[in-house]
């Protein structure tokens, strides 16, 4: 499945949900903000929601400083 993800392309192998990608690029224990083709998903969400051919992901990685 082709994906677009942060403005660039992206083919995914038995990746199906949110949470799935969020594990496979290393963020599952950072602070990430997740929206899907225009759409926040909830951290809550991630497990459920799916992924398809051609869908828009932007991941936003929370950077703490001072």
């Amino acid at each position: 499945m082709n994906v677009t993800l942060n403005g660039k392309p992206l083919q995914l192998d038995q990746i199906d949900t949110i949470a799935g990608l969020v594990r496979h690029l290393g963020y599952q224990d950072k602070r990430i903000a997740v929206e899907r083709n225009g759409d926040i998903v909830p951290k809550s969400q991630h497990a459920s929601t799916p992924i398809a051919d051609n869908d828009e992901i932007e991941i936003v990685v929370a950077v703490g400083g001072g």
